[in-house]
């Protein structure tokens, strides 16, 4: 069996930086000085309450975090966040405003009008959500307790390209796919959550931000696990964390300093994401991206060939060259390219050539 690393385009769980896979390998069977491996330790320890308080402070680096927002290392991936953030903040409120951008976002609403009454502020679906509303399209109320939006909308490959300004309401945010992929202004977030195996380290842990004040309007009697209040009053430790995924995260929140922050590793995915829709731009038609060109992520790109049977074609001959995992999502079919922070230039290079290569075969 072989063991060369293809270049693997998975929307997650995704690639992670080849310098933090080989801190893991050598960390596995014992952390030095410790005698056991990550696997192992209590999250009691010593060494993991330092990892946790390190994990916390690169973030805060990262995001140049204020210190009324607080920092949560929690379980159940942003669809457990869908739920729970609605049960801390839409219940007994009037009503919550939803962004309805795609795939991620239908299923946040879902969730949400089982707490409370949910406003469509913005619906995308009409245009087969091919991009995100202006912000002068939204209609919120300003007695909503929150706003909700996705930031990038993976299986779509739509995104944000600029923070929200929603006045009084708050913002709450999943961004699952692209949090750490830019700089972004975190006064205009009230909360944002992020399932770690898309782009900040491996599955199993969610991040999630929040404005400390909103700790006060959380309703009594809420299940304690489901509770923030129970996490931020506990540093995260209420129960045992997801230790190895907090020991990861800590790892590519310290790569990403490595790499010159938030500025630097956004400018080197806008390159990578460039190249791409430079080849779809250039294909006369024989691409189709579904993206519109002032919505377009540069976390997930997703494009459309003449025909499903070119398509599965495209995905065969990919695999062959080592470019793997480029199917669509079950429910749009296609070719998504995944390109989140850790995928190497080479790998987008590679599958550039290859897009050229297959259209001058089969054009």
């Amino acid at each position: 069996m072989s063991h060369e690393r293809l270049f693997n385009f998975s929307a997650g769980p995704a690639v992670l930086p080849m310098p933090v896979l080989e801190q893991i390998q050598r960390d596995m069977l014992c952390l030095p000085g410790v005698g056991a491996s990550i696997l192992e330790i209590s999250h009691r320890s010593k060494t993991f309450m330092q990892m946790l308080a390190q994990a916390e402070a690169d973030l805060r680096e990262l995001l140049a975090l204020p210190n009324h927002y607080r920092v949560l290392f929690l379980q159940g991936g942003a669809s457990l966040q869908f739920s729970m953030l609605a049960m801390n903040f839409l219940r007994d409120q009037t009503s919550a405003a939803y962004v309805r951008c795609g795939s991620w976002a239908k299923k946040a609403i879902s969730e949400a009008k089982k707490e409370g009454l949910v406003h469509i502020a913005w619906n995308g679906e009409s245009e087969g959500f091919s991009r995100m509303p202006q912000a002068s399209e939204l209609d919120i109320p300003s007695n909503s307790a929150y706003v909700h939006i996705t930031s990038n909308e993976t299986i779509e490959g739509v995104a944000l390209t600029q923070d929200l300004d929603t006045g009084d309401v708050p913002v709450f945010c999943d961004a699952s796919s692209d949090f750490l992929s830019r700089p972004l202004d975190i006064n205009k977030y009230a909360l944002i959550y992020a399932g770690a195996q898309k782009n900040i380290g491996p599955a199993g842990c969610t991040v999630v931000i929040l404005r400390e004040d909103l700790l006060e309007r959380i309703p009594a009697g809420l299940p304690s696990m489901l509770d923030y209040r129970t996490h931020a009053d506990n540093g995260s430790l209420y129960n045992t964390p997801p230790a190895f995924a907090i020991y990861g995260i800590g790892l590519v929140a310290q790569w990403l300093k490595a790499q010159g922050g938030l500025k630097a590793i956004h400018a080197h995915n806008q390159t990578k994401a460039n190249l791409l829709y430079h080849a779809i731009d250039n294909s006369t038609g024989f691409y189709r991206g579904h993206a519109q060109a002032g919505s377009r992520s540069i976390m997930n790109v997703t494009f459309r060939l003449p025909s499903e049977e070119l398509e599965a074609a495209f995905v065969k001959a990919a695999a062959a060259e080592g470019l793997v995992e480029l199917k669509g999502h079950r429910s749009v079919g296609g070719i998504r390219a995944s390109i989140y922070n850790a995928f190497p230039l080479a790998g987008v290079e590679a599958l550039a050539q290859f897009m050229q290569t297959f259209q001058a075969q089969h054009a």
